[in-house]
């Protein structure tokens, strides 16, 4: 029994730490996620993807959300060793506190994406959404946060060519 205890101990300290090391951002830039979705992009990952194309894509975005007549109502950043994750904090109360919210803000960056340099060469860039724009980039992961409690974390699944041969 107690070596069954044991066992248990370890094992959950060891999850707990894994866990921990996955997101460390959780707690210091954003609550820990209140909820998680796998998104399968529409589209591949492009050749020549780095920090500062990643950076330089961000940059864009809030080039655009400056010259709206208003104050933004987020805060949008990258962060990991590469800037491959996305961290997008609301900076007032009341935005982004459910999925819902989240999702409407994710269909307003998916025009304003669109506007970005970066995406004026593609042919199909109206076919993307933002999380097929930011997988395309080399982002793995999105997280959106009203700052205060609620965090929803988007994690990339690379495109299954096979599966979508069959569902078209």
């Amino acid at each position: 029994m107690r070596a069954a205890r044991l066992i248990l101990a370890v094992t959950l300290l060891c999850w707990s730490a894994t866990a921990a090391a996955e997101d460390q951002h959780a707690g210091y830039y954003y609550p820990e996620p209140t909820s998680k979705e796998d998104y399968m992009a529409r589209a591949p990952i492009l050749d020549g993807n780095d920090r500062k194309r990643r950076r330089d894509f961000i940059s864009g975005i809030i080039r655009e959300i400056a010259d709206e007549p208003y104050p933004p109502t987020y805060a949008m950043f990258a962060k990991g060793n590469d800037a491959e994750k996305l961290i997008i904090v609301a900076v007032q109360d009341g935005f982004y506190d459910t999925v819902f919210r989240a999702r409407a803000l994710f269909a307003a960056l998916t025009s304003l994406a669109r506007q970005t340099p970066l995406f004026a060469e593609f042919d199909r860039e109206d076919q993307f959404t933002f999380f097929d724009l930011c997988y395309m980039l080399g982002f793995e992961r999105i997280t959106i946060s009203d700052g205060k409690n609620f965090a929803h974390q988007v994690e990339f699944i690379a495109p299954s060519y096979k599966a979508r041969a069959k569902a078209d």
